[in-house]
């Protein structure tokens, strides 16, 4: 029942958030405002139904290393996706037109950080954490990665090849994150700074979800295989690879601090694997 109760609450708190980032679209300070302020209660609410449904203190969500966390991930997400573009750019498919909005892009922060930590949080707070307590980190990874890219096919202009690069890439990088560090921060950081250098810096589609133009008025065009095409970057050859790259990365470092949890024998207690750092 835990797993209900800790989905639902966060849950809730991402769909009404996202209905009111959704309702002041074009108010790049409202959309500032709102998005911050679910990201906030999105945290709050996922410490209290954690304690209240466990009976333990939240410490992945804790504030000890938080934001130095956060930095890191960000700085890795955002690293990333410039790497996407720069590939895509050398062969002449990513062109830049001029400079964008730099309040359309300080709206993002918002919008972009509300994404970030409430899909953090359900998808790698509660499904692969508690996933992972009963089967093991690479059932996690899998199946948690599979579901996080299934949700992107809701996105207007989803595609299957799109989906499933999302499932490769971001699933495996953001699960590996959370069991290499056994903290969400990383994992939210890296959600956002991945997110935001593909909307409001590089101004391309995010997910099937279209395009913002933030501080560069850019287009991509030419192969769908290279650019991802409507999907967007996300969908590109060189995304996913260089998702697989970041997520070995992240999974030899948790195997190295001993965080990879082993398959769950028959009989063996589900509690048995809380021994970890979380």
């Amino acid at each position: 029942m835990r797993l209900v109760w800790q989905l639902l609450a966060v849950a809730v708190v991402a769909f009404v958030g996202g209905q009111a980032v959704a309702a002041v679209e074009g108010n790049w300070f409202l959309t500032l405002v709102l998005g911050l302020l679910t990201a906030v209660a999105a945290v709050f609410v996922y410490g209290w139904v954690v304690r209240r449904t466990e009976r333990r203190p939240s410490t992945e969500v804790g504030r000890d290393g938080a934001r130095a966390a956060f930095v890191r991930g960000a700085l890795i997400g955002a690293v990333t996706f410039a790497c996407v573009i720069a590939n895509i750019a050398f062969l002449g498919d990513y062109t830049v037109h001029g400079l964008g909005s730099v309040t359309v892009a300080v709206g993002l922060v918002g919008s972009m950080a509300g994404a970030a930590v409430t899909e953090e949080l359900l998808f790698r707070g509660v499904l692969f954490r508690i996933v992972e307590e009963r089967t093991g980190t690479w059932i996690a990874l899998t199946s948690t990665g599979a579901l996080f890219g299934m949700m992107h096919l809701l996105n207007k202009d989803a595609t299957v090849w799109g989906a499933l690069a999302i499932a490769i890439e971001a699933g495996g990088m953001l699960g590996a994150a959370y069991a290499a560090t056994r903290t969400l921060w990383l994992p939210i950081g890296l959600h956002f700074g991945w997110n935001f250098a593909e909307s409001a810096v590089f101004g391309t589609e995010v997910s099937g979800s279209g395009a913002q133009k933030g501080l560069l008025d850019a287009t991509t065009s030419g192969s769908q295989l290279i650019t991802g095409g409507q999907f967007g970057p996300e969908a590109s050859v060189y995304s996913v690879l260089l998702g697989v790259l970041v997520t070995v990365a992240f999974l030899r470092l948790a195997h190295r601090r001993g965080h990879l949890v082993p398959r769950r024998r028959r009989g063996t207690p589900a509690g048995s694997v809380a021994t970890l750092p979380r």
